[in-house]
């Protein structure tokens, strides 16, 4: 069946500090492929959010094969929508277009003989970009605005690596909206920032500002194929696929309009051009808020999938098996995914990765599991993953 493509501007007054109380359009797509006919209350819609430093579309929906997990979805009977927050993407970048904004430390990307700067100066917007209440009250709109389309009461919800700091504490802020969260490498740091004392999700007071001084970092093809690499595993010939960091940087910069224009002038006339990469200050997700209320792995479960070989969010502090502990509910999934890293959605194990959140989706069951955490090898033979 063919799947329907439109395009939402959803409009929304922002709380992002730098163009705060003005309204804009946040970026929204959408593939129904809902069968005709399906009354509103069997409707099920999907909203899948991006993670710090890649656009949504290069996330879900790359458009070459069976890489768009978004449209394998929507194949499946499934509306899906995809959301770019303020500083990403298609979305509005309030400061962004200043490529004196960007992080001091990578001006070099941006000053002769790359492009567009003749010379060095100061950020003239010295403080992050959005927080997490300013990420929340997006995604809020949003959910609001794909109910009233389409008349659904829940919705599933996706999200790749830093989407955790807004799915999961959106989720236990707003139960009543949130039919099941489905983690793919989710970042979690038990010890992260509180929230204000006494309150839940409350912003900490005073909030900083200048965590870090300026709100942009820029990324390169370069950057992309070296952290790539790094996790890469001697024996998964199958891990990346010859020319997927061509593919996948052609994505990220299609969704930045502006950023395509910067950096290194190519023979071609054109430039490699960076990715813009907005700061953001988050609070309230860490080892005493998951477990609010028993909500994550109880009327909202859970489902976490992250790669064997993924050291982004296994390093550092942060730690996917203390988010699985941390959920209280008994509702909670966890595998992990031999040959894949923190790319799986761009490597050859998104296949079962896309398998997987199916399942997820029809039956709260991955494999006929139900709870319990497993390990999936390179035959995805399911075995029992003991968490220490």
């Amino acid at each position: 069946m063919p799947i329907k493509q439109t395009d939402h501007a959803v409009p929304h007054k922002s709380t992002v500090p730098a163009n705060h109380d003005q309204l804009v359009n946040l970026f929204v797509r959408e593939y129904d492929g809902t069968p005709p006919g399906t009354p509103a209350n069997k409707r099920r819609a999907v909203l899948m959010l991006h993670g710090r430093t890649v656009p949504v579309l290069a996330t879900y929906d790359i458009g070459l094969g069976d890489y768009s997990w978004s449209r394998v979805l929507a194949h499946a009977g499934y509306d899906v929508f995809m959301l770019d927050l303020q500083g990403m993407g298609l979305s509005p970048r309030p400061e962004m277009d200043t490529p004196c904004n960007a992080n001091p430390a990578q001006h070099d990307r941006v000053l002769p003989p790359n492009l567009p700067l003749t010379s060095d100066c100061a950020p003239s917007y010295p403080h992050q970009l959005g927080n997490s209440q300013s990420d929340w009250d997006e995604l809020h709109r949003v959910v609001e605005y794909i109910k009233d389309l389409h008349g659904v009461q829940k919705l599933d919800m996706i999200g790749n690596s830093a989407a955790a700091y807004a799915l999961g504490p959106y989720a236990i802020q707003h139960p009543d909206n949130v039919a099941s969260l489905m983690f793919q490498a989710p970042v979690f740091k038990p010890n992260g920032p509180d929230s204000a004392p006494g309150t839940e999700f409350g912003a900490p007071s005073p909030l900083p500002l200048n965590t870090p001084p300026y709100p942009m970092t820029l990324g390169n093809k370069a950057g992309l194929k070296t952290a790539w690499g790094n996790e890469l595993g001697p024996d998964c010939a199958a891990q990346q696929a010859p020319g997927a960091v061509d593919l996948v940087w052609e994505a990220i910069i299609a969704s930045d309009t502006k950023g395509r224009t910067w950096g290194k002038p190519l023979a071609s006339g054109q430039t490699e051009g960076l990715s813009r990469q907005r700061q953001t200050f988050w609070w309230g997700w860490n080892k005493n808020t998951a477990p609010l209320h028993g909500t994550l792995g109880g009327p909202v479960p859970v489902l976490i999938v992250y790669g064997d070989l993924d050291k982004t969010v296994t390093t550092l502090g942060l730690s996917v098996t203390e988010l699985y502990k941390a959920i209280a509910g008994p509702n909670k999934l966890m595998f992990k995914v031999s040959c894949a890293s923190h790319q799986m959605p761009w490597e050859g194990r998104r296949i079962i990765l896309h398998e997987m959140s199916k399942q997820w989706l029809k039956h709260t069951k991955v494999f006929g599991k139900d709870k319990g955490s497993f390990h999936v090898d390179d035959n995805d033979a399911v075995t029992p993953l003991p968490v220490p």
